[in-house]
């Protein structure tokens, strides 16, 4: 009520309901780390479309597989990814020849001692910075008072005898105090240049406007006129292949796997072939596998490319001595064999590619039309873009690896090229998991992150009866919500969920400790791997 009546009257007061909606999480952004040609590194970037991907990280590259996985993810029905990009940069690679490097532009500036200029540098490192080319002049806004400092700026990528980017930066200055000061006007709006730092962070500009990129040309019977003279960038390296080492990275630098700390939420994670035999190292994969239980991510895994048939898939994958992929975590699924598909980088011709960025457009295609708690397997789960498999399976291959947790990839008459295996690496029979299918792993991993971030406004609330009711309401409203869209099994909501808050969950010492206990169970859906069908001949009816 108010805090005190001083007049007769009516006063108002609004009274809270209580009810605080708990509104399910996304769960299939899937998040993918490796190389690319360019962008930046170590950071986390939200793309929607491949077109974003092409025009931050430099498109499809033979010299990337990462390329081709988000381009994969896509066909197969993707919608929102994160790209953390990995090089082997200067801070972390002794090897001066494996460094990942910046191409450079030096502006010399007008009536500056010798050795002062404007030094530029590529937006992120790598060969690509090879193709920018800068052109200044001072056809600025203060033409009847030309200033010192003021000129524009033009920048150009180009690729072959084609440009395929232009920026031009009007009226910028080379003095910190203007409002169109180079570094940040740069910084803020350009996604081919910088202006160069020095090891201490200091931008290596000159005091004075740099001089006009033009050059004074006289053809026959005409009068001498300027023609540009572009100053071309120099240096810029991809550098060495990537290693377990720009993985792991720092958790406390946030590089490597870790960068992926940067971003809120991610779903799933994929991780594409580096190496020189189009592997990834089982240290990563565990790393990986290990990560992703901690962010309550799934991580997808790439078959090893020396499994060119069953036989080798299903040794390896029983071998005692050997570490099969790097994990046997619930929260990773493994699919075999690889896609086969056209590379039109090298004129269509057929070549093999891992199956994570299309397995993941198909996890994100099922959770749009049917749910994460439907299994990314089955008729419906069709693989876009695919012509043919590395290896064909019959039933019988199938119905050797399927038991041991290896999920296969089948092509069919009519159906086409289908994922037709739905558990996670702890999915053999003999392991027993409770976490043996994909999905249930999946639904849980949603509950459990929705209501992470739908009970934060429990913190610090009186913890007694009040505040228990409240959170069974919240709660109970959240899966009551699942139960109705067909999440869990049971024909009522006291068969599929429950949710417990209350003095036998929290008892007096939990109180005195600070602690609130909510119980949350539900009956996952599991998919149904198995349809049989059971034929008899009727008897005719015998006359006694």
């Amino acid at each position: 009520m108010p805090v005190s009546l001083t007049y007769p009257g009516v006063y108002i007061e609004e009274v809270p309901s209580g009810v605080r909606t708990i509104t399910g999480v996304a769960t299939s952004i899937t998040a993918f780390v490796g190389s690319a040609p360019r962008g930046p590194v170590n950071e986390p970037t939200t793309i929607n479309n491949f077109g974003d991907y092409d025009r931050i990280f430099g498109g499809l590259s033979l010299s990337s597989a990462m390329s081709y996985a988000v381009r994969d993810f896509y066909l197969n029905g993707g919608s929102q990814a994160i790209i953390v990009r990995l090089a082997r940069l200067a801070e972390t690679e002794p090897d001066p020849n494996q460094r990942a490097t910046a191409a450079t532009i030096t502006l010399p500036a007008s009536g500056s001692p010798p050795g002062s200029s404007l030094r530029l540098e590529a937006a992120s490192v790598g060969a690509w910075g090879r193709n920018l080319s800068a052109l200044v002049d001072h056809d600025t806004k203060d033409k009847n008072q030309p200033a010192p400092s003021l000129f524009n700026l033009t920048v150009r990528e180009r690729v072959g005898d084609q440009v395929v980017a232009t920026e031009k930066f009007l009226n910028v200055s080379v003095a910190p105090s203007d409002a169109r000061y180079l570094p940040r006007v740069l910084q803020q709006n350009s996604m081919l240049v910088r202006v160069r730092q020095d090891s201490s962070g200091v931008f290596l500009v000159s005091s004075v406007r740099p001089l006009e990129t033009f050059t004074i040309g006289s053809p026959p019977s005409s009068p001498p006129r300027l023609i540009e003279a572009p100053v071309q960038a120099v240096g810029g390296s991809d550098g060495g292949p990537l290693t377990i080492t720009q993985f792991s990275g720092s958790e406390a630098g946030k590089t490597g796997i870790f960068a992926l700390e940067k971003a809120d939420l991610f779903n799933l994670l994929c991780i594409p072939p580096y190496t020189a035999t189009n592997d990834v190292d089982t240290g990563v994969v565990s790393n990986a596998a290990a990560y992703c239980q901690r962010r309550r991510a799934m991580l997808i895994v790439d078959p090893p490319s020396r499994w060119t048939n069953k036989t080798a898939a299903r040794n390896e994958f029983t071998d005692p001595n050997t570490d099969f992929v790097g994990t046997r975590s619930n929260y990773a699924a493994i699919f075999f064999p690889r896609l086969k598909q056209p590379n039109p980088l090298r004129d269509n011709q057929v070549e093999e590619f891992v199956p994570c960025g299309a397995v993941a457009g198909v996890f994100a295609r099922t959770d749009a039309t049917r749910g994460v708690w439907k299994a990314p397997a089955g008729q419906e789960a069709s693989l876009v873009g695919v012509p043919q498999l590395s290896v064909s399976l019959t039933d019988a291959e199938n119905g050797e690896l399927n038991p041991l947790g290896l999920n296969c990839l089948r092509s069919f008459p009519v159906t086409g090229r289908v994922v037709w295996g739905a558990r996670t690496l702890a999915g053999a029979d003999r392991l027993a998991s409770e976490w043996k299918y994909i999905p249930v792993r999946r639904t849980a991993l949603f509950i459990e992150e929705s209501l992470y971030r739908g009970t934060q406004w429990v913190v610090f609330e009186p913890n007694d009866e009040p505040l228990w009711a409240q959170i069974r309401l919240n709660v109970g409203a959240f899966m009551q919500n699942l139960f109705r869209q067909g999440a869990f099994q049971g024909r009522t909501p006291r068969e599929a969920y429950f949710v417990k808050c209350d003095k036998e969950t929290t008892t007096q010492n939990d109180i005195n400790l600070g602690v609130v206990n909510i119980l949350v169970g539900f009956a996952p859906l599991k998919p149904a791997e198995f349809v049989v069908i059971k034929i008899q001949q009727m008897a005719g009816q015998i006359e006694v």
